[in-house]
Parts: C-alpha cells; structure tokens; sequence
C-alpha cells in the first residue's frame, strides 16, 4: 500500500488518507467542493461539482492515474433534485465508458456541501 498526498487537492480534515494505491487501484476518499489553494468552499452546485471532479483528478494525477482511468464512483448529493443537474457535469469529466456508479441521496455532508464523490481508478 502507498499513500497518495498532493497539494493540489484539500489536505485531508480527519483521520484519512486521501488516496491510497494497492496493486494496480487507486482509492481516492470522497472529495468535497473545497478549493485546495484557499481552503475555501466552491459556491453554488455546478461550481462545488466541477470542483469535487477537478479534485479527483488532481489526486489520481498525483497517484499516477487519471480520470479517464476511473472504474468505479460513489456520489453522495445533498438533494436529488440536483441529480440531473449533477449528471450533466458528470458527463463532462467521465467519458464512456463510464465508470460504474452509485448515487445517493445522504442527509448532511461535511462542511454542508451539496456533493461528494469517491473514486477508484487503476494505474
């Protein structure tokens, strides 16, 4: 097992690494809408789920990878409302064929964000 850690991507705000690589997979823990250069948190929806998919990609840029090497999302919303509105920018960053997915709607996210996501990749 290797830790992945990058400044390109929000430093971890527990206990967690951000991404680790076993064998040939990245697992990179779920990202949030934060900016990495300011801290601060990405405002709107589109603008916190181009964030949140620009942070993967900086963590398996780091790692090695890179989003077009995704197998497998988990995408944690706020409100399934936003489900549509979410895919559309989804689409901009996965391309087919796309990673396998699942999408849930949770209660409360850190920081209050709108969105989430998990990814693993391989290498």
């Amino acid at each position: 097992m290797k830790t992945v850690s990058t400044n390109k991507a929000p430093a971890a705000i527990g206990p967690y690494s951000q991404a680790q690589i076993v064998g040939n997979l990245v697992f990179c823990s779920g990202q949030i809408p934060v900016i990495p250069e300011t801290g601060a948190l990405a405002q709107g929806l589109e603008a916190q789920a181009n964030q949140v998919f620009k942070n993967i990609a900086a963590l398996l840029t780091a790692a090695g990878s890179d989003i077009s090497k995704v197998v497998k999302t988990t995408v944690f919303i706020k409100n399934m409302d936003d489900f549509a509105a979410i895919n559309a920018i989804y689409a901009q960053y996965f391309t087919e064929p796309f990673p396998a997915r699942s999408c849930v709607e949770v209660a409360r996210l850190p920081k209050d964000v709108l969105l989430e996501c998990e990814a693993i990749a391989e290498l």
